[in-house]
């Protein structure tokens, strides 16, 4: 239970740390446990309990400025909002030039942890809980809605309300195509080449034929973090996406097309070490845009309000 705990005081919970997704779908009993900890920020004034509440993860970066003022929009709008701090955690403090530290699997693991502890909690609504983060987080908000993974990390059927991720890694193809119905919406720049738009757009047109509610709102001239206030910056060292998607097979087993016609596999460390070092995909760009950045506050609230604030 969160009850008793301050507001502000860190909340340590059990998670654990599988590498990759077949782990969590086949391994995740060997995958190491370990605490992890958040904070729930609960609006100020007279709101009715329970309350709605969003569970919301950091990017490659860690926590920024412009994800807290998200946060405190979200907030306003009285809507509680549980901030995980995956990196910190595991007393890592970015991982832009070495994604395997803290990966998306382990994220989802800690999300979906979150999510049962809330559940538990007697001043959060549990039918009213939401996931949303920012690039490697909003990956995990996104995939979150890939019901294998909803089964294998919360089999006793917690499940998100509503997901919505910020520019996130759109690049993974499941072959099984099994998605929650509730409500996805992705906030994404159309110039962004650290997670590019087109990943967002092909994935949105695969998985709504399978039942998936998805929008998809791409801002034009924005860079990824468009909705924060960084001036125009290159990331010489970022590891970013490529032209390449990663498939999931029917057994949970990630490949990759190294060259036309050979794929190699990328469920180990190692393996995707190797597939890093022959791609060299670095370097990217980062920056907000004040236009876009006003309006995607704006979506983002009213899209909380509509799915879960009601």
């Amino acid at each position: 239970m969160i009850n008793g705990e301050e507001m502000n005081a860190p909340i340590w919970y059990p998670s654990a740390s599988p590498f990759e997704i077949p782990h969590i779908l086949h391994q995740m009993e060997s995958a190491p446990k370990h605490p992890v900890f958040g904070h729930l920020l609960l609006p100020d004034g007279e709101f009715d309990a329970p309350l709605p509440c969003v569970v919301a993860l950091h990017g490659s970066r860690g926590w920024g400025d412009h994800h807290h003022e998200h946060v405190a929009n979200w907030l306003d709008a009285g809507i509680a909002v549980f901030r995980c701090h995956c990196f910190e955690s595991r007393q890592v403090d970015e991982i832009v030039v070495d994604q395997m530290m803290v990966t998306h699997a382990m994220m989802l693991s800690d999300a979906f942890c979150a999510l049962k502890l809330l559940c538990e909690d007697e001043r959060i609504d549990s039918r009213r809980i939401a996931i949303s983060g920012w690039s490697l987080g909003g990956t995990v908000a996104l995939y979150s809605a890939w019901e294998p993974i909803a089964n294998a990390l919360a089999p006793n059927g917690e499940r998100f309300a509503a997901h919505m991720p910020f520019y996130p890694a759109a690049h993974m193809r499941p072959d099984i195509q099994i998605w929650s119905n509730a409500p996805i919406l992705i906030l994404q720049g159309s110039i962004d080449d650290w997670t590019p738009a087109h990943f967002v757009t092909e994935l949105a047109e695969i998985i709504r034929p399978h039942g998936a509610i998805i929008d998809v709102e791409i801002y034009d001239d924005s860079h990824h973090s468009f909705d924060s206030e960084k001036p125009l910056e290159w990331l010489p060292d970022a590891i970013r996406l490529d032209h390449r998607t990663v498939q999931i097979d029917a057994n949970g087993d990630l490949w990759a097309e190294k060259t036309p016609g050979e794929m190699i596999r990328l469920n180990e460390p190692m393996e995707r070490f190797t597939a890093f070092q022959f791609a060299q995909n670095i370097g990217c760009h980062h920056a907000g845009n004040p236009e876009t950045r006003l309006l995607a506050f704006d979506r983002a609230r009213k899209f909380l309000i509509d799915t879960i604030g009601k």
